[in-house]
């Protein structure tokens, strides 16, 4: 089924998941942070197919909005539109890109939480977030092909995550379910899901083993000591 799907980003990330989306069938927006015609070539070139629009038209008009773009840029996004919007958070923190952020470094709630804070009405899944994006060009394979890749899909809207895994499948991945968006800490960086680009029982072994890691303990421990 034809999706409207709207990005946020046109850089690497950005730019494969609309190629991706285009050559599944989707339309496709693309928005970055000014007008359009500033990405236009960008888009024309590196996601054909693809649309350049503003930031309103695409969290207004989309079925599906995945963020791809610098976590720390999360106020230039137009939160009032994408209310009762279904968000991908495609983010990862990035101390280079997003400067010292106490608030994206603490364990005691996922990055993919802030998100969901920062945007309010729209309902937030995790996924895209853990493969490279060179490993997302050269990854999609058909549903049922040997070697399939695999996303990790975390959410608290169990409506929402069966969309989400729905798109993610059309790209050409398998899905694994990862928990709540609390439990997405499990696919962030330093976690060993992070960089995964594997099957989905592999995956899913990466995620249910994540509690019992060296990061997994090191989340267990600050969290524990705030629950006392």
């Amino acid at each position: 089924m034809t999706t409207t799907v709207g990005i946020f980003g046109a850089g690497k990330l950005g730019t494969v998941v609309a190629r991706l989306a285009v050559a599944a069938g989707h339309r496709v927006l693309v928005a970055g942070s000014g007008e359009p015609e500033s990405i236009r070539l960008v888009v024309d070139v590196l996601a054909p197919g693809a649309v350049a629009v503003t930031g309103e038209e695409a969290a207004r008009t989309s079925d599906v909005v995945v963020l791809a773009l610098p976590l720390g840029r999360l106020d230039t996004l137009p939160g009032a539109a994408l209310a009762g919007q279904t968000v991908v958070d495609a983010t990862n923190y990035w101390w280079e890109v997003d400067g010292p952020r106490p608030d994206l470094t603490d364990d005691l709630r996922s990055t993919s939480e802030v998100v969901q804070e920062h945007l309010g009405g729209a309902v937030v899944v995790k996924a895209l977030n853990h493969m490279g994006y060179h490993d997302l060009d050269e990854g999609p394979r058909p549903a049922g092909a040997p070697g399939r890749r695999a996303i990790a899909v975390a959410g608290d809207d169990r409506a929402a995550v069966t969309r989400v895994a729905t798109l993610v499948d059309s790209l050409g991945f398998d899905t694994v379910d990862a928990g709540s968006l609390h439990d997405s800490i499990s696919l962030q960086p330093h976690a060993e899901a992070f960089g995964a680009n594997v099957e989905a029982a592999v995956l899913a072994e990466l995620v249910a083993t994540f509690p019992g890691s060296p990061r997994g303990r090191e989340v267990a421990r600050a969290r524990a000591l705030e629950v006392r």
